[in-house]
Order: structure tokens, then C-alpha cells, then sequence
């Protein structure tokens, strides 16, 4: 077996490709899917996604799930506190390296190498550098299906809430969003693709405005 990593996961488009690529390299051995999860919400952090869902993608891709639940409102501090509590404990079963999807925010980078150099461990970023439309390109290519779950208000339509990322997804978004939304732009739920041994069902919800986001709820099939 390879080298034992976590994964950085938001159940998103960059997270999905990240462990993708780490699976191709074939000299990974993927110990776990690491999630923050809103207390009380039950939801992804950020993205939104009901944390139902996050246990169904989870299944379906075949890693275990490792949530780290932080309070509504949490500052860096108790984030921060909560994260290297679940990674020391990794830390302490031989695990050294945690992979994240970035792309080329350097603060965030940084940020990430930071927190884990203080714990004795490392980050990976398999998609590095690489051009998003390429990235974008590759995603299609490989069969992978998302939905966009989460979007910034300011640089786009509600309308793009609820869509599935598909060509004339990308093709519709402005020339000043990136096709990956690395900026925060937009955040996605990935459902299907190479990894997954079935799909995700889920119904589509609706769209719900907090702030200056739009948030497209999306059902597990049991809650029909």
C-alpha cells in the first residue's frame, strides 16, 4: 500500500478531482474523506449540502467520511482548535499528509501548510497551478456530474443555484468569474462520475438567498 493521506473534502468539484488524482497516482492510500460540518445545521460548512448527502456521496465513493464539527459563526480560533484535534489524532495513527483541491489561491496554500506544519504534517495539492478550463475540461471528460449548491451573489445570478455543471454552465458564466470558481464564485455538489459506484439521488430544492449568497437545497430521496 502507499503513502496514507487524508482528504480535504467539501463534496465539491476541486475536492472530487484532488481525489481523483490521487487515486490515479496509485501511491496514495486514502484513509478518509475530512469534512467540517455546521453544528446544529448539519451541513457542509460554506457549501451548504444537508449532511444526509454528505454520508450518501461518502458511501457511494467508498472512503469513510471524517467529520469535524465546529459551532455556526466560528472564528479561526475555534476552527482552527477543533481541525487539529481530529488530525492529531490521524497524526498519532501514522497519517502525515492531508490533500486539498487548491488551485492558486497562495494565502489559502499557505494557511493550510501553516496549521498542518504545526502538527508535524504536510499538504498536497495535486491540482496546483493547473489551468481551470483545462481542469474544467477534464471534469466533463471524465464523466464527473455536479450541481451547483452555493453562489456568490455579488459575481453571479441566483439562477446559477440549482444548475448542473455541464457545458453551457461554464459557457454561460461572465468573462470575470473562473470556470472553477476557485475565487469562492460558486461551490458545487458532486454526485456522479469515475470514482463513484452509483450515483447520489437526491430531489432539488429550493433556492434560499442568506446574505450575499444563493443556496440551492438539495433532498435526499428519503426525505420525498
Amino acid at each position: 500500500m502507499g503513502e496514507r493521506v487524508l482528504i480535504g473534502w467539501s463534496g465539491g468539484k476541486d475536492s472530487a478531482m484532488a481525489l481523483w488524482e490521487v487515486q490515479k497516482a496509485g501511491a496514495y492510500e486514502v484513509v478518509a474523506l475530512l469534512t467540517t460540518v455546521t453544528e446544529g445545521y448539519e451541513r457542509v460548512s460554506m457549501h451548504g449540502v444537508r449532511r444526509a448527502l454528505l454520508i450518501e456521496q461518502a458511501r457511494a465513493v467508498g472512503v469513510p467520511l471524517q467529520e469535524v464539527f465546529i459551532p455556526p459563526n466560528a472564528g479561526n480560533q475555534e476552527y482552527e482548535a477543533r481541525m487539529e484535534e481530529v488530525l492529531r489524532a490521524y497524526h498519532a495513527q501514522g497519517v502525515r499528509t492531508v490533500v486539498f483541491g487548491d488551485i492558486f489561491l497562495e494565502d489559502v496554500r499557505q494557511y493550510r501548510e501553516t496549521n498542518l506544519a504545526r502538527i508535524g504534517m504536510r499538504g498536497l495539492f495535486p491540482l496546483w497551478k493547473c489551468d481551470t478550463q483545462e481542469l474544467v475540461r477534464r471534469f466533463l471528460g471524465a464523466g464527473f456530474r455536479a450541481i451547483a449548491v452555493c453562489v456568490d451573489l455579488k459575481v453571479l445570478e441566483a439562477s446559477f443555484a440549482g444548475r448542473l455543471l455541464d457545458e453551457d454552465f461554464f459557457r454561460d458564466l461572465p468573462p470575470h468569474v473562473d470556470p472553477c470558481g476557485e475565487n469562492g464564485e460558486f461551490h458545487s455538489f458532486v454526485f456522479d462520475g469515475p470514482l463513484f459506484h452509483q450515483p447520489v439521488r437526491f430531489t432539488r430544492g429550493e433556492v434560499v438567498i442568506r446574505g450575499d449568497f444563493g443556496f440551492c437545497d438539495l433532498l435526499p430521496d428519503a426525505c420525498e
